[in-house]
């Protein structure tokens, strides 16, 4: 398969990570963990080049990607906000908040800003509901009872790089 010269060091990275673990059992998972942590996200470009130095399918690493929600076949924004629509961030509010964000962002659902930072994503629950309505920033930036007039300022504090108390 030829790979994408914009690429190829992504491509060198991935093939280094495979050649470390190849000889293990079960290690479909693993490098596909480690092609998103690379690449952002898994394209199919990406998940034909794993099946072939896997010499698996490329239906078997398909089916990989799409039925665990961790793995991405869109790009994602550096800063991905989730946002809690739940029953009790719902009736509190969460949907103005999402409005807020996409309006301010310039994106719809999903969608990655022009600048790469930032992607809105509804989520179902995060498990906080005693702060709803709840937005998580990455993996572990968590604000609760957030309101349509603190988005700016969440966002704000991610352009300058990283969350302000």
């Amino acid at each position: 398969m030829a790979v994408c010269e914009t690429h190829k060091e992504l491509y060198k990275e991935l093939d280094q990570f495979i050649e470390k673990v190849k000889d293990k059992p079960g290690i479909l998972i693993a490098v596909l963990h480690k092609a998103q942590e690379i690449f952002g996200w898994l394209p199919q470009e990406v998940q034909e080049y794993i099946a072939e130095k896997l010499g698996v399918p490329v239906s078997e690493v398909y089916g990989v990607v799409t039925f665990y929600n961790f793995f991405a076949t869109k790009p994602k924004g550096k800063n991905q906000i989730k946002i809690c629509l739940g029953t009790a961030c719902y009736v509190k509010g969460a949907d103005r908040v999402m409005e807020h964000f996409l309006e301010e962002l310039g994106v719809q659902a999903e969608e990655v800003t022009p600048d790469g930072l930032f992607s809105v994503h509804p989520v179902r629950c995060l498990g906080a509901c005693s702060m709803a309505p709840v937005v998580l920033v990455g993996e572990k930036d968590f604000y609760g009872k957030v309101t349509p007039d603190m988005v700016s300022k969440i966002i704000a504090a991610y352009r300058r790089g990283g969350r302000n108390e």
